[in-house]
C-alpha cells in the first residue's frame, strides 16, 4: 500500500473519533443521567407505578433535553467564539447547520414518542418543547430565562406523571420543588463565563437548604382524605373503611358495612385492628424506613449541591462557578430520588439514585455545562 494511502487510512478513525467526541461534548451526554429521574419521580408523585408508558416518557424527555443542548450551542455560537472558543461550534468541529438540524430532529422525535403515550402526554411534551426553544432563542438573556428553564424541568416531571396515567395534581408539589432547584442553578449559570457574583451562589445555598428541609418535614399523607391512614398507598375513608387500592380490595376479610374485622389479611398476611387500622409492627417499620430513606437522600442532595456553591460564594471565579453549576445539575438525581421516596416509592427512589455514580464518573470526562 502506498504511504499516502496508508496515512489516510490510519487518520480516518482518528477523525471519526474526534467527531464523535465533539457530538458528545455538544450534547453534554453525562447530563443525560439527570433526565430519567424526572419521569420516575413524576410517576411516583402522581400516585402511579412505572409502566411501559413511563419508558416512553423517559425517551421523549431524553430527545427534548438533547434538542435543547444542541439548540443552546447554536444560539450561543457567537458568544462562545469569544468566551469558550474550544466548544464544538466555534472550534469548527461541528457546523452550525448540523447542530440546528440535530435540534430540530430530536424535537420531532421527542414529540413523536410522546404521541404514542396519548394526547395528554403529547400536550405536555409540546409545552415542554415550546419552553425549550423559547428559552434558547429568546428568553435566555432576559430576566425570564431562569423561570423558563425551571418551567421546563417541572414540565418534564409532569410528563412522567401524565404518561403513567397518574393524578397530575398530586405531582405539582414535586414539580415545584424540582423547578425551584432548577431556577437556582440557572441563576448561578448566568455568571459561569465571567464570574464575579457571590449572591447567586448564596441564594442557591439558601434554596438547597430550604428544599432539603421541606423534603424531610413534609407530611407524606398531605394529599390523603381526612381520616386516612398515613402510610403510603393505604388511605381510607373516615369511619375506618379503606379505599380500594394497592393494599386492599373490596370483599377481603371485612365485616358487612365496610369495616375490617380484627385478624390477618388473607392476601398480604398483615394484621388488622378493629376499625381498619394496621397493628403496630410491619407497617410502622416500613414507614420509618421510608422516612429514613428520604432523609438520607435529602442529605445527599444537599451535600452534592451545597459544597461547590459554598466554594463559588467564597470565590466567584468562572472556574468555581462552573463547578457549582455542574454540582447543581448532578444534585438533581438525589433530589428526584428524594421526591420519589417522599411520594412513597422507595424502589423508584433507589433506582433513580443509582444513576448518580455514572453521572459523576462521566461528568469528569465531559463537562455538563
Amino acid at each position: 500500500m502506498p504511504q499516502d494511502a496508508a496515512t489516510a487510512t490510519s487518520s480516518r478513525p482518528t477523525r471519526q473519533g474526534a467527531n464523535v467526541h465533539a457530538w458528545v461534548e455538544l450534547l453534554r451526554l453525562p447530563a443525560l443521567f439527570t433526565v430519567p429521574g424526572d419521569a420516575l419521580a413524576g410517576a411516583a408523585a402522581a400516585g402511579a407505578r412505572p409502566s411501559p408508558r413511563t419508558l416512553v416518557a423517559i425517551a421523549s424527555s431524553l430527545c427534548l433535553y438533547e434538542a435543547g443542548m444542541a439548540l443552546n450551542d447554536w444560539a450561543d455560537r457567537a458568544e462562545d467564539a469569544v468566551d469558550r472558543p474550544h466548544r464544538p461550534l466555534p472550534s469548527g468541529r461541528i457546523s452550525p447547520t448540523a447542530a440546528l438540524a440535530a435540534a430540530g430532529g430530536l424535537t420531532a422525535a421527542g414529540l413523536a414518542l410522546a404521541s404514542t403515550a396519548g394526547r395528554r402526554p403529547l400536550a405536555v411534551a409540546g409545552a415542554l418543547a415550546a419552553t425549550v426553544w423559547s428559552y434558547d432563542l429568546v428568553l435566555k438573556r432576559t430576566p425570564a430565562g431562569p423561570v423558563a428553564m425551571a418551567a421546563a424541568r417541572s414540565l418534564d416531571l409532569l410528563l412522567g406523571g401524565v404518561a403513567a396515567n397518574g393524578d397530575i395534581r398530586r405531582a405539582l408539589p414535586s414539580a415545584l420543588a424540582l423547578g425551584t432547584h432548577t431556577l437556582a442553578v440557572t441563576t448561578v449559570s448566568r455568571h459561569e463565563t465571567q464570574g464575579g457574583s457571590p449572591w447567586a451562589p448564596l441564594s442557591g445555598l439558601a434554596t438547597t437548604a430550604a428544599l432539603a428541609w421541606s423534603i424531610t418535614h413534609d407530611d407524606p399523607g398531605r394529599d390523603r382524605k381526612p381520616g386516612g391512614d398515613r402510610h403510603a398507598g393505604q388511605g381510607r375513608f373516615e369511619g375506618g373503611d379503606r379505599k380500594p387500592g394497592a393494599d386492599w380490595h373490596p370483599g377481603w376479610n371485612r365485616k358487612p358495612g365496610g369495616v375490617r374485622k380484627p385478624g390477618r389479611d388473607r392476601r398480604t398476611g398483615r394484621d388488622w385492628q378493629s376499625g381498619g387500622d394496621w397493628q403496630p409492627g410491619r407497617a410502622a417499620a416500613s414507614a420509618a424506613n421510608l422516612v429514613s430513606l428520604r432523609g438520607a437522600l435529602a442529605a445527599v442532595y444537599a451535600a452534592t449541591a451545597a459544597r461547590p456553591l459554598f466554594h463559588a460564594a467564597l470565590n466567584p471565579s468562572p472556574q468555581l462557578t462552573q463547578r457549582a453549576v455542574g454540582g447543581g445539575i448532578r444534585a438533581m438525581i438525589p433530589l428526584q430520588a428524594a421526591l420519589a421516596a417522599r411520594s412513597g416509592a422507595p424502589v423508584t427512589a433507589l433506582l433513580t439514585a443509582a444513576l448518580a455514580p455514572a453521572a459523576r464518573r462521566f461528568g469528569r470526562k465531559v463537562s455538563m455545562t
